[in-house]
């Protein structure tokens, strides 16, 4: 088939090269040159594992092309996908000017029927809206809208596409319905056929439900810090229970990046819209953000006085590995909080550092783990990258001038780390006691053990 994908932001980007990669002839359109200049040339202008060479194939292949040009690209499309970005209002609500733009800029431009479809996260409701604005710009034109919202996560895209576990095709009418089949048939996924409404409403239900999860184990961790449990080992054996699955129960610092947070607030704000105020999602909120304090707190509690003048090395900016997205991730409110109680920080991003500077041009950073940690009074993992799991423990503990690692990422072994003479503090995992001289992880009670020794 011939598509055409409107916006090369994540999702944008991303499903044009794989409808390509699966015989697809696809064209990306978007108003930025410079962005169209450098995906022409094969550079991926987001960091994603294996989608530049998938960019190099098939625009060898001529099964992919880019243009700034709406008009020449949709004139053969038989499938035109709407992708560009829905960024949160003051109130939280969905902003939708973007959708607005495009789908009236795609009516002028309408000449023969053609599939609209909506991928980008758009309020219930938002593709009746579609299909008011285009017709407002093409008259009698024949044309369908449909949703089609996207599931795939960052770091892991592309896998995520192209065995995608379901699609989810919100049509009125069986025409539009076929194209969409059709359009999804390589992927052998199983489709899910509904109404356009239904359809828009299932990804904000799904990414309210995962946030849900990330936020109740969070809740178990905390209570497992007081209750000397170990949260992995709870973790764990829920997700043997398949009614509950194992996904999305590592307990950690909360969720971020481009869907949870914007979409979690959408979800609550459509609520109060239609007169039904959610119970539960706004908690899920509050309990995200109150992991981030809650790590600054066992940061403080690893010396004996205030973190004035302490070097703190932060290890990881991304909101998660595998990807540079730095949207909502919790560094940007971590670091700040560290400012403002006197520590210095120093910062190191295997990939995200460049788009990290633009939102935090004042943090100090490195150029390596190595030299983030060198002569710090304690480490602070706030990614899981792959680099910092293979970190030698005895390399860091001879960089660093105190050896206290806060890890929020519960990336290392409490065990482990005691063997090597670590303060350790990781989140929700069994309190140890102090051995000998080998610094265990933090009594959550604050018992100060570890901070008397030091001094």
């Amino acid at each position: 088939m011939k598509v055409c994908v409107v916006g090369t932001g994540y999702v944008g980007l991303v499903s044009g090269v794989c409808f390509s990669d699966i015989g697809h002839q696809v064209v990306c359109v978007d108003n930025d040159q410079l962005k169209i200049d450098k995906l022409r040339r094969a550079e991926a202008t987001i960091y994603e594992p294996g989608l530049e060479e998938l960019l190099q194939k098939n625009i060898k292949q001529n099964q992919l092309s880019f243009s700034k040009e709406l008009s020449a690209s949709i004139k053969d499309a038989e499938i035109v996908v709407i992708a560009v970005g829905t960024p949160a209002n003051e109130d939280g609500s969905a902003n939708l000017k973007y959708i607005e733009a495009v789908a009236k800029e795609i009516g002028q431009h309408l000449t023969s029927y053609k599939v609209i479809v909506t991928k980008s996260t758009v309020p219930v409701g938002t593709g009746q809206k579609v299909k008011g604005w285009i017709k407002e710009q093409c008259g009698e034109i024949p044309f369908d809208v449909a949703s089609n919202p996207e599931f795939l996560r960052e770091g892991s895209a592309i896998h995520d596409t192209m065995h995608m576990e379901r699609a989810v095709l919100g049509v009125e009418t069986e025409k539009a319905a076929q194209y969409l089949k059709n359009l999804h048939a390589p992927f052998n996924t199983h489709l899910i056929v509904t109404d356009i409404e239904t359809a828009e409403m299932s990804k904000y239900a799904a990414n309210a439900f995962l946030a849900t999860k990330i936020s109740f184990i969070n809740e178990v961790a905390n209570l497992c810090e007081k209750l000397d449990a170990d949260v992995t080992k709870v973790a764990e054996t829920m997700g043997f229970d398949p009614r509950i699955g194992a996904a999305f129960l590592g307990a950690g610092i909360g969720y971020g990046g481009s869907c949870f947070p914007k979409d979690t607030q959408a979800f609550i704000q459509m609520g109060i819209e239609a007169g039904y105020n959610l119970k539960i999602v706004p908690e899920v909120e509050k309990v995200n953000f109150e992991q981030r304090k809650r790590l600054v707190d066992k940061i403080e509690l690893a010396f004996s006085d205030s973190l004035k003048g302490k070097h703190i090395a932060v290890l990881g900016l991304a909101f998660k590995p595998n990807t540079d997205d730095m949207r909502a991730a919790p560094a940007i409110d971590i670091i700040p909080m560290l400012l403002e109680k006197g520590a210095k920080v120093k910062a190191y991003d295997p990939v995200a550092m460049d788009r990290a500077m633009k939102i935090m041009p004042y943090v100090d950073t490195a150029e390596s783990w190595q030299e983030a940690v060198k002569e710090a009074n304690a480490v602070v993992i706030l990614t899981d990258w792959k680099e910092f799991k293979e970190i030698d423990l005895d390399v860091l503990k001879s960089k660093v001038t105190d050896p206290i690692l806060i890890d929020g990422r519960n990336v290392f072994d409490p065990v482990e780390m005691r063997e090597k003479g670590f303060y350790y503090d990781s989140v929700g995992r069994k309190k140890m006691s102090i051995e000998g001289d080998n610094y265990e992880s933090i009594d959550h009670r604050g018992s100060g053990i570890y901070r008397q020794k030091l001094s």
